[in-house]
């Protein structure tokens, strides 16, 4: 994905991951034109997911380990300033989220369209993929979006956080007649919360131990927050939430924080015959109540990233179904500086009261450096 080295006087600089703590800002090389089905596109937004974070203070996410230097970033949007051969649907000046991830299709998930699990996706920012937190990217046209007019690059930006809560809502098939209950309200919790919301749950109630996330999350419409705190057994809350939840509490768990406790809190808290959706990957292993979860006949769902859901997510913000603007705490512009001051911020959410930190590769706006 490195391309050949940029024409004479191309400027493209990047967020390069060089190591653990080694974040430069430097210039990364070019093609000299899109290939066949590309279009080259001049990047407007880019958010900081955790996974970003991740990477950037140790360097791996399980097995994914950073070996060589890696563009980081993957949620963004921008604008098309050239298209290559073949390329029909998009054209010069066209604004688009950038979908990030690409497969092969050459394998029996990607044939039957869940293409997020095939083996060999190009993911941006997954090593040793190269993300979008660069100036100029080329990326396949069919993985590029068009935004409605309504719709900001910030909010395209946000497509991809928006399709991981899409994606886990149709995973439980959340619908009107479902209660929900989400565990975790950091950013995916969020996002996943407007999903539900959208999808029209009854109810949706949400957890967390923070506070200042759950007072978000009750502005973006949770029925119930509840925090309950550190020394509440699994037990304890999974009756907080099933009381929270009349009749019989949530249909449809969704696990956004993935700790061996959310798991077990999920399965002693979903309703007879309901399903408990894994989002979140706090742990590698966990221990589950085995019998609590056969005897209730529950089905415990797998959620991995999204497939099939950008167009569905931009009609939600074109049809302001979702807002998704309040999920935008922090805000920076694109230099070396800026670079390290927002992924520090991203670092110390707890601190900061950082959600979602965007880059605007413009420029921020005149007082946004820090925007509630």
């Amino acid at each position: 994905m490195a391309g050949a080295p940029a024409p004479h006087g191309f400027s493209n600089a990047a967020a390069v991951l060089h190591g653990i703590d080694d974040l430069r800002f430097e210039d990364f090389p070019m093609p000299l034109k899109p290939g066949e089905g590309m279009v080259r596109i001049q990047m407007k937004a880019v958010g900081i997911c955790a996974s970003d974070v991740h990477y950037v203070r140790k360097g791996r996410i399980a097995d994914f380990i950073v070996d060589g230097p890696m563009v980081v970033g993957h949620e963004s949007a921008g604008t098309v300033i050239e298209v290559g051969p073949g390329v029909k649907r998009l054209k010069v000046g066209d604004r688009v989220a950038i979908e990030p991830g690409v497969p092969c299709w050459s394998n029996k998930a990607s044939r039957e369209g869940r293409y997020n699990l095939c083996p060999d996706i190009e993911f941006f920012a997954t090593p040793p993929h190269h993300g979008s937190l660069r100036e100029y990217i080329d990326h396949p046209a069919d993985f590029c979006y068009v935004l409605p007019p309504n719709v900001s690059f910030e909010q395209g930006a946000m497509v991809e956080p928006l399709s991981v809560g899409v994606h886990a809502c149709r995973r439980g098939e959340v619908k009107p007649g479902k209660n929900v209950a989400i565990l975790g309200a950091g950013p995916i919790g969020l996002f996943t919360l407007m999903a539900a919301k959208a999808f029209g749950a009854d109810s949706v109630a949400i957890t967390d131990l923070k506070n200042d996330n759950l007072a978000l999350a009750e502005q973006m419409g949770a029925d119930i927050c509840l925090n309950p705190k550190a020394s509440a057994t699994p037990a304890e809350v999974g009756e907080w939430l099933k009381a929270s939840l009349p009749p019989y509490g949530p249909d449809v768990v969704i696990d956004c924080a993935g700790f061996e406790s959310t798991l077990q809190t999920g399965i002693r808290a979903c309703v007879a015959g309901g399903k408990v959706v894994m989002v979140g990957l706090g742990s590698e292993e966990a221990r589950f109540p085995l019998s609590i979860a056969a005897c209730k006949e529950l089905d415990i769902l797998g959620s991995f990233r999204y497939c099939n859901t950008y167009p569905l997510c931009l009609k939600l913000m074109e049809s302001a179904k979702v807002d998704v603007n309040p999920m935008v705490t922090h805000r920076f512009g694109f230099t070396a500086k800026e670079v390290d001051a927002a992924f520090d911020t991203a670092a110390r959410a707890p601190i900061t009261g950082a959600i979602k930190v965007m880059f605007n590769l413009e420029g921020p706006d005149d007082d946004d450096d820090e925007a509630a």
